[in-house]
């Protein structure tokens, strides 16, 4: 199995030993991993897409205390 190729992500300071331009990534297994050449910094994000939290913004289904009514003034 070939190697992933390991990128310096430019102007990227190290979360560990906050020096600039040491960090690498690369994805492999699903994951983003990043590690400092600097420290022995290492982490790992996993790439998948999380279930999107229901909101009132995304809710498909119609409270019925929105639905539209007609009120009439009376002088």
């Amino acid at each position: 199995m070939t190697e992933p190729v390991k990128r310096f992500i430019a102007g990227a300071l190290c979360p560990r030993c906050n020096t600039m331009d040491v960090l690498k990534s690369w994805q492999a297994d699903g994951f983003q991993h990043r590690e400092c050449v600097n420290c022995d910094f290492v982490d790992a994000i996993s790439l998948e897409m999380p279930e999107e939290l229901p909101t009132r913004v995304n809710q498909t289904e119609v409270d019925p205390k929105d639905e539209i009514q007609v009120v009439k003034f009376t002088p």
